[in-house]
């Protein structure tokens, strides 16, 4: 009989791994067959009665990393296999180190549905053992934010810190997903993370709060300099293409991708799905690494998501993209046409197949060229289509929209304050919100929209982007005149929230 290793034991083995991120800048091949997926929702709950990880964290980490989907039974390019995305290449293991936790064998973590899931709690469990947490703090979502922050194993702690704030924040808003045959439901709840040695580690905007005079509106993280080109764009290589990638994983690994000095790739800027959010990572004059011999000449965009799922590109990552796109091809002169902004797989001598037939090129290059512009917009100030309490005091800060803008301390109760508008049809719209910048502003502002089917809630760090309207996403509106976006003051993370302006546009 075989004797399993302890956690603990698995775990000091694995402290000399060096983990790397989740994603490169290379595509699986688009069209494959998506594998019905089955038997997933009893897997999540068979995983963590076994291994005393919550359900609902399973789920938010699996719809984090993947969208709860295993890709057709194939590995990333950085080895990631399941809906778990357990990893095997050869400067990562976590798909060795889950099969020394359960004895499944390594096939069948990469291609077993129920093995995968195994393996990454026990992976988490043994994270949270190596943290010290008992019995009573398992019981507790908010205290495993540690080792859900190790889980992807990112050199830079304040990546991993991005991508466990992308899964705390899918347990406060919930998930109601249909996919596979079954429905994952993570019910909506109050959270409060317990960091403990994340506690001192800065987010990317408290490190990285440097912009380049590049494009306003992106966040500067520096990609790795032994993954490009230090160059003198244009003056000595013409820019005249702009290359569109799909990332095949999430954001947050694709930053620590390109952080790593063993990635020989990077791009120039990367957009995250959720909100269109933008960070530069390779500045313009210099060559990123990222679709071969025509690096020299291009700017390199990458995307969020995986070519073989259309739900990763959103409204807000297609619009702003596409200002992106705008931006870069009228600085350098770039004729905005399908022959000078092409897709990876266009590039000559290419053998990536991103971003993939899910991408709506028609869609895109409409937005680029200025079409798609709102049919109707609306802009309600915090004046007379405002409504809120006593608590929201008027204030005056750089940035704010207008004259004024209102704030409050956050508290543990309902105090919305409430922009109103008259929705003239029923159907899907894109919300923007303006704040004034200040670094003591509300790391997770939550706004609300109302829709048919009740209010959603999008959490905004109103420390960045300050003082430019900022997307929170594309809802369904109901016709009428009602209130349709608040900004609440229920959260339990320190600082002041701002209610100033929001935009509806269609």
């Amino acid at each position: 009989m075989t004797t399993q290793p302890s956690r603990r034991a698995v775990l000091a083995l694995g402290a000399a791994i060096v983990v790397t991120p989740v994603v490169t800048t290379a595509a699986n091949a688009a069209g494959s067959p998506v594998r019905t997926v089955t038997r997933l929702s009893a897997a999540f709950a068979a995983a963590a009665r076994k291994h005393g990880v919550p359900r609902d964290l399973l789920v938010a980490l699996s719809y984090t990393v993947t969208r709860i989907d295993d890709h057709a039974g194939k590995p990333s390019q950085a080895g990631g296999y399941g809906v778990m995305h357990l990893i095997s290449n050869p400067s990562t293991d976590t798909l060795g180190t889950a099969a020394a936790l359960t004895g499944h064998g390594l096939d069948a973590l990469k291609t077993d549905i129920a093995a995968n899931v195994d393996g990454a709690a026990a992976l988490l469990r043994s994270l949270a053992d190596d943290a010290g947490l008992g019995a009573a703090d398992r019981r507790r979502v908010d205290a495993w934010y540690e080792p859900v922050a190790r889980y992807s194993g990112y050199a830079d702690p304040s990546v991993a810190r991005l991508e466990a704030d992308t899964v705390y924040e899918t347990l406060e808003r919930g998930l109601a997903l249909q996919a596979h045959g079954e429905t994952y439901t993570v019910a909506a709840r109050a959270v409060a993370p317990d960091y403990r040695s994340f506690a001192t580690v800065p987010t990317l905007d408290q490190r990285f709060s440097v912009k380049t005079d590049d494009y306003g509106p992106a966040r500067w993280v520096a990609a790795n300099s032994g993954n490009y080109r230090v160059a003198n764009r244009p003056s000595d290589y013409a820019i005249d293409r702009v290359v569109i990638h799909t990332v095949q994983g999430s954001y947050a690994g694709c930053i620590s991708w390109f952080q790593n000095p063993s990635a020989n790739v990077s791009a120039h800027y990367v957009v995250r799905s959720s909100d269109g959010e933008i960070t530069q990572m390779v500045r313009n004059k210099d060559v990123a690494w990222h679709v071969g011999n025509t690096n020299n000449r291009s700017i390199g965009i990458e995307h969020e998501g995986w070519v073989n799922d259309p739900a990763w590109y959103t409204e807000a990552m297609y619009r702003s993209s596409a200002a992106l796109t705008r931006h870069v091809c009228d600085r350098y002169g770039i004729p905005r046409t399908r022959t000078n902004i092409i897709a990876h797989s266009e590039a000559p001598g290419a053998t990536h197949t991103d971003p993939g037939p899910n991408w709506d090129w028609n869609r895109y290059m409409g937005y680029v060229n200025g079409g798609g512009t709102p049919g109707w917009s609306v802009i309600v100030d915090n004046g007379g289509a405002f409504t809120a309490s006593a608590n929201w005091v008027t204030a005056s800060a750089p940035g704010q929209y207008g004259s004024n803008h209102r704030h409050a301390q956050p508290v543990l109760s309902s105090d919305v304050a409430w922009f109103s508008a008259n929705i003239p049809s029923a159907a899907n719209y894109l919300v923007e919100v303006w704040y004034p910048q200040d670094p003591a502003n509300n790391s997770r502002t939550p706004y609300l929209v109302a829709t048919p089917n009740g209010n959603q809630t999008v959490y905004i760090d109103q420390r960045s982007n300050g003082g430019r309207w900022v997307s929170i996403g594309t809802f369904a509106l109901a016709a009428g005149s009602r209130p349709v976006v608040g900004v609440s003051r229920w959260t339990s993370t320190a600082g002041s929230i701002e209610a100033d302006a929001v935009r509806i546009s269609r």
